[in-house]
């Protein structure tokens, strides 16, 4: 939703309720329009929705986000740039010398709680408006699932963060402490299974799409359970999206699996079938430089792209010159060069210039493997404000191959078969059979695989090798200190004359 340009009007007028002040947790709007002065339309109550929605989208101006963080803390995938610090909170991520005062964390425990205090505006005040029954319910649970979505994120993140269910006075705003990850998890089940019963099963795409659906709060809910290891409560969520025909359309919510897997990032494919949750993007938003985090546009697509990049024969892709960060790795491109996603994935830049096709200026810690999936097109860019800023592509928080995988994952951790005929056989080979591989048996090594291929570049594999537990051993090439890096260190800046406690991890006391 938060790049729908049907919201944009309502947009504006809900950050006009929630600005930022010296610390994350500060977003009380002392200067702005007052919230009790506010909420009294169904109209304002939209407008505080499509704030939380903001925030769900919410990338920083030093031009990465959420994605680009996982992408590069994996083992697939390394910073590039044009030098050792360009970009220097992904760098030391990537190289895991970060600090409580470097690296991206302060993004992050910003993005997320600033959404909680929006999330928690908007549950407090909305069931005070004289509105439409059925509108109300629906933006509430909306409200519901994106706080939980946003406290996901932040558990996993940080592990020990302050458990907010309502918005912190200026008074008490630097005695808040942290709540036991139980707890904070306990929340997010409460939040999402209260809210899936007034979440509508489908949106139509041209005016709802990017918003929360009760098929996207069950996925998120699935894989809540799923990294609490609570395989059969996983298991049960995600066929109910995954629905009772494996590979067949859900009749229910209409998921079903593209036919074409490079169809997939075609910027012009917004919520397609296998689309779940989308973080939806916009090329007419006019982002520039003076705030390139408010663009409405998608920074993978210039971050991503090569440095340099020109044509030279008739028919090489139409990639718009970018940055060359998020570049995979050599042993990434080795693993997925004979696999059918390998096109649609990894855009081999060095093969185009070699063969004459194409050329581009190497960046840092250039290996020529490029993220295909979302580097910029010149046919999708923009004709208003900033070009670098605004391309449209939209990125998936959950599509169906995702939750296909995590159901036969959830279902052979709690003593299902994986062998031919089984349910979880069904799931796992249906995303096989869509790129033309042959079915195999479900193993965890062999889900470890097929994800890995999959989901590349897409910020899912660092949560997978932490759920898995082997990201130890996998990034120790990378620096990955076992029982530190798990977890990212919390802001320094959030600790300075609060109660909020560094991790154990991070040399501690929480």
């Amino acid at each position: 939703m938060k790049r729908n340009i049907s919201y944009i009007i309502a947009f504006a007028a809900g950050v006009m309720l929630l600005g930022s002040c010296k610390k994350a947790l500060d977003v009380n709007p002392q200067d702005r329009i007052l919230v009790d002065n506010y909420y009294k339309t169904s109209a304002d109550a939209f407008a505080g929705v499509v704030s939380v929605y903001d925030q769900f989208g919410y990338q920083t101006s030093g031009l990465y986000d959420k994605v680009a963080i996982a992408d590069v803390a994996s083992d697939d995938q390394l910073t590039g740039g044009g030098s050792p610090t360009d970009l220097n909170d992904l760098q030391v991520l990537s190289h895991y010398t970060l600090n409580p005062t470097i690296g991206p964390q302060l993004y992050l425990w910003t993005r997320g709680f600033t959404g909680i205090y929006r999330a928690n505006v908007v549950l407090q005040k909305v069931p005070g408006i004289t509105m439409d029954a059925a509108l109300k319910t629906r933006l509430l649970a909306e409200t519901q699932a994106l706080r939980a979505i946003f406290y996901f994120d932040l558990v996993r993140f940080f592990k020990n963060v302050p458990l907010l269910t309502e918005p912190v006075p200026q008074t008490d705003l630097y005695n808040v402490v942290q709540a036991p990850p139980t707890d904070v998890y306990a929340l997010i089940e409460k939040d999402l299974i209260a809210a899936i019963p007034g979440l509508p099963a489908t949106v139509p795409a041209a005016t709802e799409g990017g918003r929360l659906t009760k098929g996207a709060a069950q996925a998120v809910l699935g894989k809540v359970y799923l990294t609490e290891k609570k395989y059969d409560l996983a298991a049960a969520q995600f066929a109910i999206v995954n629905g009772t025909t494996p590979g067949q359309p859900n009749t229910t919510y209409g998921y079903a699996l593209l036919p074409n897997y490079a169809d997939l990032w075609n910027p012009t494919n917004k919520f397609n079938s296998e689309s779940v949750l989308e973080i939806v993007h916009s090329s007419t938003s006019n982002g520039a430089w003076s705030n390139a985090g408010a663009s409405e546009g998608n920074l993978l697509n210039i971050i991503t792209g090569p440095r340099g990049y020109s044509t030279v024969k008739t028919g090489a892709p139409d990639y718009y010159p970018g940055y060359s960060f998020l570049v995979f790795t050599k042993a990434f491109y080795d693993f997925i060069h004979y696999d059918p996603r390998n096109m649609a994935t990894v855009a081999n830049l060095d093969s185009l210039q070699t063969n004459g096709i194409a050329n581009y200026s190497p960046g840092y810690d250039n290996t020529g493997y490029f993220l295909g999936k979302y580097i910029g097109r010149q046919s999708d860019k923009t004709t208003t404000g900033q070009i670098e800023l605004n391309f449209p592509q939209d990125i998936y928080e959950i599509r169906l191959a995702d939750t296909y995988m995590m159901e036969a994952e959830a279902l052979i951790n709690s003593g299902g078969s994986g062998s031919a005929g089984s349910r979880a056989y069904i799931l796992f080979n249906a995303v096989r059979a869509r790129v033309g591989l042959n079915p195999i048996d479900v193993t965890m090594p062999n889900i470890m695989n097929e994800r890995r291929l999959e989901l590349a570049g897409e910020g899912i594999r660092y949560f997978d090798l932490i759920r898995w537990g082997t990201a130890a051993s996998v990034l120790a090439f990378k620096g990955f200190v076992a029982g530190r890096d798990e977890i990212l260190p919390i802001p320094q800046t959030e600790l300075n004359n609060t109660k909020l406690v560094q991790s154990k991890e991070w040399g501690g006391t929480k």
